[in-house]
Order: C-alpha cells, then sequence, then structure tokens
C-alpha cells in the first residue's frame, strides 16, 4: 500500500510539475500575443477615430467637443477618452475616463518629451487598461495629445481560464497515469514477482521440484536466473550436506565440486589457476536480432568445465562464435557461466590463414590421424607447421602477459594443438607450473615417427613439468617415442624424462564427467517409452539403441552400421522392432577426410535403411546436426543399449554420459575395447568393432540380458564413475603439479 501512495505522489508531482512549466511558457506567449494584438488593433482605432473626429481640431475650438459622445466612444470599443492641451489642462471628453487622467500624467510627459505617440498597460484599482498617447502635432497645439483608454482585463480572464483549463486537464492526465501504473504494477510486475516469491519460497522449503517449475516471465528472467542460481546453490548446499553425512557413515570419499574447491585453495595457495585449449567452452552467436551462448560439443570442454567453476581462474582460448567480440570487454575477455561469472575467459583472435594451416591442416590433417592410425594418412606440409609454430607462440604470448604479476602459477595446457607451449612457457616463467594433457591417443614410436617434426614436438611437450594422458599405455608409447627420438634418459621408475637438468612426469590421468553421490542416488523421473521417442520421428519401434558421436573417420559408424545389417539378417525377428537412433555432430567438414565419411557414412545408412525399411519402421534413425545434453539425454535415459564403436579413442565420455543417466540401472554398454573407458568400465560388453560378427551378437546379448544382471553390471560402472569423476581427477592432476619442485 506504501509502494502504491509513493508511487502516485510521485506520478502527480512529476505530472504537475511539467504541466506547470508547459502552462507557465504556454501562458507566457498567450500573454505577449494578446498585449500585442491589443496595441495593434487599439493603434489602428485611435487613428480611424482621430482622423474622423480630430484632424479639424485648432486651438479656437479646443474645448468644444460636443459631437464626442458617450456612444460614440463606446462604438470605437474605447473605455474612456481624453485631451491634453497643457499642464494645466488634461480634459476628460466623457466621464468614464475622468479617474484614469491623474495616472496618465507622468505617460503623457514621456510622449511629449519622446516627441512620440506610445501606448502602456496601467493597473488601476485592480483593472487593466492600455493607454495610447497619440500626439496632435499641429502647429498651434505643439504640446497637445489624445489619450485613448481600452479595457485589458479580458487578457486576465483569459489566462485566468488558461491555467483552470490546464489544472484540469493535467489532473485528469495525472489521474489516468496512476490508474494504468498502478495496473500494470500491479498485473505486470507485482503479480509476477509474487509468484517469484513463492517460487523461491517453496524451493527454500525443499521442494526441488519447482526449480523445474519457472515463472514464465520475459521481462524477468535475468533476476530468474540470478535467483535459479541461488535456490540451486541452496539446493546443492543442502545435498551436500546430506552427502557429507552419507560419506560419513558409509566410510566413502567421493570427490564432489565442494570438496575439490576446498582441496585447490590448499593445493593452489592463491595461486592463479590458467587453462589453454583450442576450444572455448562457451561460444556466443548471433540468433535472428539477440545474441545466444551455447556450450560446443566437445568431450574436452565437458571434463574441463567442472573444474573451473569449481576452482575459478582463467581459460585461454580460440574465439570461434560470430558474436564472440560484441560480448568481450577491451582486453577480449569474459565472465562464464553466463549470470554465474564463476571464472575468466579470455579469447585469442585467430586469421583465416592460421585458422586453416594451424587448425585444419597440422593439428587436424597432420596430429590427428597420426595419432588416432585410424586407416587416413596424415598429411605434412612446412606452411601448416609454421602457422602451428605461430599460433603456439600466439597463446604463449597471451599466458605470459596474464601471469606477469602472478607467483609460481599453474597452467594446464589441453590437447595437440599446443605441443609446443609448455617449452615456450617455461623458457620465460621457470617457477610456473606448467602441465600438458593429451586428450588423444599416443602411438608407437614407429608410426610417430611419420612426422617430420617430432623432435620439436616432443621438445616441446617435455618443456612442461608434467605430460598427463588417459592410459598407462598410452604414457608408454609416449616414453618409447622419446627414448628413440631424443637424446633424454627415460625413467622408468617413476616414469620421468630427464633432460639436461629439467624433469618431466609422465602419468596417466583417466578423465571423467562430473558425477557425483547425489547424481549416484538421485531419480529425476520416469525414462520415457522408445517407442514415444521415434514416434516424433515418424518410426515405431519396441527397442531402441543410441549412438553420439562425432562425425569422424575414428569413431567407427561404418562398422557399427555394417553391424546393425548383420544383426538384422541373422536375427530376423527383430526387424521390425529395433531402431537404433544415431545423433552425429557434423565436425571438421572443411577437411576432404571428414566431408567423404560424411558421405559414406550417410550412404551406408540410406543403404541399410532401404533394404529393411517397412511402413513406419527403418533400422537407422541417422540425426546429423549438433544436440544440446538436455535434447541427448531423453534418448540416453530411455534406450535399450548405448553402443561405442571407436576405432582408436582416447577416452570417450559419451559411454560415461549413458552410463551417468541410467540411474534405474538398467540397460547395456556395447563398448569398443579400442577406446580408453574400456579399461575401466568392466560391465560394458567389450568388442573388437571390426569384428562385425561379433558386435551383431553383442547386440542380440545386450537385448536380451536379463535386468538383473543389467542392473549388477550399471550399478558396477555407475560406482566407477562416482569413485572416479572428473572432480577427482582434476584433484589427481592439479595436485601431481603442486609437488614438482622448479
Amino acid at each position: 500500500m506504501k509502494i502504491n501512495l509513493a508511487l502516485v505522489i510521485s506520478i502527480i508531482g512529476a505530472v504537475g510539475l511539467l504541466a506547470f512549466g508547459f502552462t507557465a511558457f504556454q501562458i507566457s506567449s498567450e500573454r505577449q500575443l494578446l498585449n500585442t494584438e491589443l496595441e495593434t488593433k487599439t493603434i489602428q482605432e485611435s487613428e480611424v477615430f482621430y482622423k474622423a473626429h480630430f484632424s479639424q481640431i485648432g486651438k479656437e475650438d479646443s474645448f468644444h467637443f460636443k459631437d464626442i459622445t458617450d456612444s460614440l466612444i463606446a462604438q470605437y470599443r474605447f473605455s474612456g477618452l481624453a485631451v491634453y492641451y497643457n499642464n494645466d489642462s488634461l480634459v476628460a471628453l466623457n466621464p468614464a475616463a475622468e479617474p484614469y487622467l491623474k495616472y496618465s500624467t507622468d505617460y503623457i510627459a514621456q510622449a511629449l518629451a519622446a516627441d512620440s505617440s506610445m501606448g502602456n498597460l496601467m493597473s488601476i484599482h485592480g483593472k487593466k487598461l492600455y493607454e495610447y498617447i497619440r500626439l496632435i502635432n499641429k502647429r498651434d497645439l505643439p504640446e497637445s495629445a489624445i489619450i485613448f483608454y481600452v479595457d485589458a482585463d479580458y487578457i486576465s480572464n483569459i489566462v485566468k481560464s488558461i491555467w483552470l483549463r490546464n489544472f484540469i486537464r493535467w489532473f485528469l492526465q495525472a489521474l489516468v497515469i496512476s490508474v494504468v501504473t498502478l495496473l500494470v504494477v500491479r498485473w505486470g510486475i507485482l503479480a509476477p514477482l509474487n509468484r517469484v516469491v513463492e517460487w523461491v519460497k517453496a524451493v527454500r522449503f525443499g521442494n526441488a521440484d519447482q526449480l523445474k517449475k519457472r515463472p514464465r516471465i520475459n521481462f524477468l528472467e535475468p533476476l530468474y536466473k540470478e535467483i535459479s542460481g541461488i535456490a540451486q546453490a541452496m539446493q546443492e548446499a543442502k545435498a551436500i550436506a546430506q552427502e557429507e553425512a552419507q560419506l560419513r557413515t558409509t566410510g566413502e570419499a567421493v570427490w564432489t565440486h565442494e570438496r575439490l574447491n576446498e582441496e585447490m585453495k590448499q593445493v593452489l595457495q592463491d595461486k592463479i589457476m590458467v587453462v589453454v585449449s583450442n576450444r572455448e567452452p562457451y561460444m556466443h552467436v548471433h540468433a535472428g536480432k539477440e545474441i545466444k551462448c551455447i556450450v560446443p560439443a566437445s568431450g574436452m570442454v565437458t571434463a574441463m568445465e567442472p573444474i573451473l567453476k569449481a576452482c575459478g581462474g582463467l581459460w585461454i582460448a580460440s574465439g570461434s562464435g560470430d558474436a564472440d567480440r560484441e560480448t568481450v570487454d577491451k582486453h577480449d575477455k569474459v565472465q562464464v557461466p553466463p549470470y554465474e561469472g564463476k571464472y575468466t575467459l579470455r579469447r585469442i583472435w585467430l586469421t583465416r590463414e592460421q585458422e586453416n594451416h594451424y587448425y585444419y591442416g597440422f593439428s587436424n590433417e597432420g596430429l590427428w590421424p597420426l595419432c588416432h592410425i585410424a586407416h587416413t594418412r596424415p598429411i605434412f606440409r612446412k606452411e601448416d607447421w609454421d602457422y602451428y609454430q605461430e599460433v603456439n607462440e600466439l597463446y604463449a604470448k597471451a599466458v605470459l602477459e596474464e601471469i606477469k604479476d602472478q607467483e609460481e602459477p599453474f597452467i594446464l595446457v589441453q590437447d595437440y594443438h599446443f605441443a609446443l607451449l609448455p617449452k615456450l612457457i617455461k623458457d620465460q616463467r621457470p617457477d610456473a607450473k606448467v602441465a600438458i594433457f593429451w586428450h588423444i591417443p599416443w602411438p608407437n614410436p614407429e608410426s610417430f615417427g611419420i612426422c617430420p617434426w617430432q623432435r620439436e614436438l616432443l621438445r616441446g611437450m617435455l618443456g612442461g613439468d608434467l605430460i598427463g594422458f588417459h592410459t598407462q599405455f598410452h604414457c608408454n608409447n609416449f616414453l618409447e617415442t622419446v627414448n628413440t627420438s631424443l637424446e633424454s634418459r627415460v625413467i622408468w621408475e617413476n616414469f620421468s624424462v630427464k633432460i639436461g637438468n629439467h624433469f618431466t612426469l609422465v602419468k596417466p590421468f583417466p578423465i571423467s564427467i562430473s558425477f557425483t553421490l547425489k547424481d549416484y542416488e538421485s531419480d529425476d523421473g520416469p525414462k520415457e517409452d522408445p517407442a514415444e521417442l521415434l514416434k516424433q520421428h515418424g518410426l515405431h519401434a519396441q527397442y531402441m539403441g543410441i549412438g553420439v558421436d562425432r562425425l569422424g573417420y575414428t569413431k567407427g559408424l561404418i562398422e557399427k552400421f555394417l553391424a546393425i545389417e548383420r544383426f538384422l539378417e541373422k536375427y530376423a525377428g527383430y526387424r521390425g522392432k529395433f531402431t537404433f537412433v544415431q545423433i552425429a555432430a557434423p565436425s571438421r567438414s572443411l577437411l576432404k577426410s571428414y566431408a567423404d565419411i560424411t558421405s559414406a557414412v550417410e550412404n551406408e545408412v540410406n543403404r541399410i535403411n532401404w533394404k529393411f525399411k517397412s511402413k513406419n519402421w527403418q533400422p537407422i534413425l541417422f540425426l546429423k546436426r549438433h544436440h544440446s545434453h538436455e535434447e541427448i539425454k531423453p534418448y540416453y535415459k530411455s534406450a535399450d543399449l548405448c553402443m561405442i564403436t571407436s576405432l582408436h579413442d582416447g577416452m570417450n565420455l559419451v559411454a560415461k554420459e549413458f552410463i551417468a543417466s541410467r540411474s534405474g540401472n538398467d540397460g547395456v554398454l556395447i563398448l569398443s575395447r579400442f577406446a580408453g573407458a574400456s579399461q575401466e568400465l568392466h560391465g560394458a560388453l567389450i568388442i573388437n568393432p571390426y569384428d562385425v560378427e561379433q558386435t551383431a551378437d553383442s547386440i542380440k546379448e545386450a537385448l536380451e540380458m536379463p535386468k538383473l544382471q543389467q542392473g549388477q553390471k550399471m550399478k558396477l560402472m555407475r560406482r566407477v564413475i562416482m569413485g572416479h569423476n572428473v572432480y577427482s581427477w582434476a584433484s589427481n592432476i592439479l595436485r601431481a603439479m603442486a609437488t614438482i619442485q622448479n
């Protein structure tokens, strides 16, 4: 009520001041106009009257004005007339002029002195008059004048009516504006705010379902996001407290966001944490007239994002969104995630030539196929290598700029795009603790020896303090490559390399996803029936499989589809009942090898579908576009099986994301032995994707596996992921960095 009253008073006051100012200006203009009109009209009438009745006046008949009657004066709308002959002779020509004579003496003297007719406004006993002193200018009457008096009260009346009219108009406007504003505030602001308050209150009292039922209020969206973050934090804090209590009861030590945060406070001791990668965790893109912030598809981003959220710090990456430049500050930085601001993202701007040669050329036509050994010949060009060095130096300059005032900073370099970066940083900042994590496999020494610049790459990596791989097998391959390529000492006892006086540790750190005890025990509702999901695409099937991969030649998509074809040939009873949904994100489509594999995969899908499809059914549903995690999650939850057929893979986090989504402890994972995840997830059906018969039989085994056996295997794998989640990975790698003595 107080707010409403204050709002009404404010509106009335504001409108009143505005109306007063405009009215004052209008009255001033109107008064000036009326005065001018009165003066002009009086002069004109006076001249007409003078010529008609005073043009023949002479001294001998100076006092004979019998023809000047009251009716004649009224006819010309004069209030009064007077004649001035000299100082002793000022004669009123009608009784109404008598009271005005004594007030005119001074003005008459001024007119005579100026030898010019003149007029002026007078106020006599509250009555407004305009007098016009018209000089006679005759030789026999040298100092004489006719004085015309005109009523000017009507001007005041007009002014008063303007004040009154504007006051009424202002009052009505203020009243209407107040009423409309109150209605807008009540219905458009207070009512939505009350719904938000009720929503927050429900969440505060533990009704987590209310978080999904947020009020749909566009203009309050920023406020909602802030409140949503607070509400989510409250729920997380409550869940953490419960989780900690459960952990104390069970004696388990599961890593969480909060535990990592506390651990890193001890490890970092206020030192800055810098992550360097090619791909940025958030990109801004134009969507019509708006700018949207999206998360690009990347296993590296999936893994690193929770760490930066927990530890804070700085992430340096290439800007790739078409609206990225519009969202950074003058230092090319932006706080992310949006509306949370947990850490800082600094964007590096690459030219088209740099991107073509460093990223598409050396990194993805050279190093990627070299390390994956997936039947695609690596291509090495001197120009690509030159740009690769140039971009690594560009990033090194950015890192050194950010850490120039920091003591013993922690630098975590990501992936094969920056093999030269550790040495470039350490050469300038020996006190920095520098690690590089290699997200893809490392081949055997003979394969890596194909690269013309293998020694430069190895020296660049070994310039750092720590090199991490997904598996011990990849570590061994790296150490053997170093042993055969460089003059160095490989210390197998502790898996390190010594060059000169510098030691570099080489250790396995199997990367994972964010999956805690809370996630393990949570049940986010019943899963959707596979038939309902397929129905959205015009298909009908009883069983559903899911695959989520980037479109690339290392993912074994053709091998996967050949296995599905063989499965339907061998087990015809599943025709019309089983559909495999393949979500395929386009990747590096500018490269011929990727364009070729995309075309080959699509042709294979079309061939197999034409071979088996019937009305409302086809064996493969191929969805070729980027999907958000929220879009993929229903397929993860509902599928009877997930199939990963990588021909060579570092880890493959899709396997872990599928397991994390299975809160009902059902479903089966079919996993390639060539994915790093196969060394951890022993509850999966491990296959050789090149063995089409084995993979086809595994599909049948997965679909017919008893629920009890599914539950046992899924629980085992979910506990493995919970015990070795991304927070555990981050803790291990950062603690290993902290133990390094520079």
